[in-house]
């Protein structure tokens, strides 16, 4: 256990309420327990996991550059949004296969001093050019060009987001936010083990580019090896030029320029114009409940409504009498995940283009009505299981992390380029990749609604239209104040990762350490997904209940805030090596 303190701050008195208080935190305990538990010779945990512990506010990335940069924007006086936005640019660096400047993504924040939740809406969008047909094969199936390569990227979103974040709700001075990033990329990254890996593993998308080919291996072709230093020195331009004229550089500036001839040169489809156009948008977040905790998440096109949906399914069964990871919890998690995905795909696409319903998905009588489907004895097979009608119900590669600071302020943000490292596409001269965004539209649905003279699908892609995300930053609130933050990369999987996060903390009663360790399950379309090594005797009897299953790779990596008794509790996920729980220091 790790206390963001120094020990020549605190006389003794000082410390031992603060072991006292953590030891109860962690424990549960109540005054008596702590009480019995001083008698004892010898002092044991009660948990094998223990969250960071911090007094001053809490930092939890993917990266552990990233967290500590963000935790000194807090010592020095900077708030959660502040924090956000450098942890944001220096994942740009650090982070390259998540971390981005041609991404987009979607921040949920709660402003303590309005005491207000808001949304931060930078999905990107299709460029005017787009059309179905560029990212179709004849036989109407979804062709590459949607996932790799120069018509891979929609416009991007990251920086606008970022941007219009601080000019709201910032304190720090913008230049002072990117400066950490923008001298990484150019004095270098020291590449541990896995960083290396990732770029070996990377080599074939990286070297869709001649810029990403140069920027990430040697003049020889080889790989930088755990140790050497990595430069970005066009990456580094691009953030000075940021630093210098915020947004309007990325988005009208030199750095527009590169982007636009590059693509140009190509046969790239984003321009100028397009990236002129771009908006990143505030929005109201969708609220619901769940045993009593306020649950703030975006609307689309995130996956927010999804979730909601998930939870209030959930909620109508009594998981009281249940212990996480039995194979009746699984059971139930993986039957609410399927309904769950089944209105994600039908029914989500980008609020601005036509008629979501999310009062319908959202409300608790819709989720009675699918909770119906659920048999607790038995599977239900894949092509039984169907997208509900929340209309009737109407009266409406991927990172993630959190911060909480000493004001009251918390900030959930998730943001991606799409698949590891993006189209692989490196605009030459600026340093960053660009997303493959285009291939989240509902390509292929389009194509047969089309051929048949149906209605298109909600996610049918349309100039300047935001394409479906199950991004799903996500703030938990107990009472009227700021409880938990959570969210995770994963792709498909992020809703199925951050609902098991929420159910292991608020129905099983674990810590945000334990709950973030816990063997994970995802359900969709195919077979029950279950981490490596998962208990046997546990799949034993899912497969009794009728459940195909499958034993896949890890999921997720949820990156974790609690608030609890003044104290800030992180959860940095083991899944992605690298992550980090880091606490201001005083």
């Amino acid at each position: 256990m790790l206390l963001s303190i120094s020990m020549n701050a605190f006389k003794t008195r000082r410390l031992y309420l603060i072991f006292t208080l953590a030891f109860t935190l962690f424990a549960g305990l109540g005054a008596v327990d702590v009480a019995q538990a001083q008698q004892q010779s010898l002092l044991e945990y009660p948990s094998i996991h223990s969250p960071r512990v911090g007094l001053d506010g809490m930092v939890v990335s993917q990266n552990e550059a990233a967290s500590a940069v963000g935790a000194r924007i807090l010592a020095r006086g900077g708030n959660a949004i502040d924090a956000a936005v450098g942890i944001a640019f220096t994942l740009a660096v650090t982070l390259p296969r998540a971390g981005n400047l041609g991404g987009d993504g979607f921040m949920t924040a709660y402003l303590a001093d309005q005491k207000k939740v808001t949304v931060i809406d930078f999905r990107s969008v299709a460029p005017k050019a787009a059309t179905l047909e560029m990212y179709l094969t004849p036989d109407g199936r979804e062709s590459a060009a949607a996932s790799t390569g120069y018509r891979a990227p929609a416009v991007p979103g990251t920086v606008a987001g970022l941007w219009l974040a601080h000019e709201k709700y910032g304190r720090t001075k913008w230049a002072e936010l990117v400066a950490p990033a923008e001298k990484l990329a150019r004095e270098g990254l020291v590449l541990s083990a896995d960083e290396a890996f990732v770029f070996g593993w990377g080599r074939k998308r990286l070297a869709t580019s001649d810029a990403g080919r140069k920027t990430f291996f040697k003049p020889d072709g080889s790989a930088y090896a755990a140790g050497e230093r990595l430069k970005q020195p066009a990456l580094a331009w691009t953030l000075q030029q940021i630093s210098k004229k915020g947004a309007d550089a990325f988005y009208r500036g030199e750095v527009a320029t590169r982007i636009e001839r590059d693509m140009r040169e190509h046969g790239g489809l984003i321009t100028r114009d397009d990236l002129a156009a771009y908006r990143a948008v505030e929005r109201e977040p969708l609220r619901g409940s769940y045993r009593g905790y306020t649950v703030y998440t975006p609307p689309p096109a995130s996956g927010g409504a999804a979730l909601l949906t998930m939870l209030n399914i959930l909620e109508t069964f009594d998981l009281s009498g249940l212990s996480p990871g039995s194979a009746e919890t699984e059971h139930l998690l993986a039957e609410t995940m399927r309904l769950g995905h089944r209105d994600r795909v039908k029914h989500l696409g980008d609020i601005d283009f036509g008629k979501i319903p999310l009062q319908g998905l959202t409300s608790k009588a819709y989720a009675a009505e699918r909770a119906k489907l659920i048999d607790r004895d038995k599977a239900t097979p894949n092509a039984a299981i169907k997208a509900g009608d929340p209309f009737a119900h109407e009266s409406p590669n991927t990172t993630h992390f959190s911060v909480a600071d000493r004001y009251g302020n918390v900030v959930s943000v998730t943001y991606t380029l799409g698949s590891d490292f993006g189209s692989g596409v490196m605009v030459d001269g600026a340093g960053f990749l660009l997303n493959n965004q285009m291939n989240n539209y509902s390509h292929v649905q389009a194509f047969l609604a089309s051929s048949r003279g149906e209605p298109m699908p909600a996610n049918a892609m349309q100039a300047g239209k935001r394409m479906m995300s199950t991004m799903t930053p996500t703030l938990v609130f107990k009472g009227e104040q700021p409880w938990m933050a959570v969210g995770t990369p994963g792709g498909g999987r992020i809703l199925n990762t951050i609902l098991q996060v929420l159910v292991n903390v608020i129905d099983f009663k674990l810590n945000i350490d334990e709950a973030t360790h816990q063997p994970r399950i995802s359900a969709g379309e195919g077979p029950l997904e279950v981490e490596p090594n998962f208990n046997a005797d546990t799949l034993a009897l899912l497969k009794k209940k009728g459940h195909e299953i499958r034993v896949s790779e890890t999921m997720g990596s949820a990156q974790s805030i609690v608030i609890d008794k003044g104290f800030f509790l992180g959860a940095a996920d083991p899944r992605r090596p690298g992550a980090a729980a880091v606490a201001p220091s005083r």
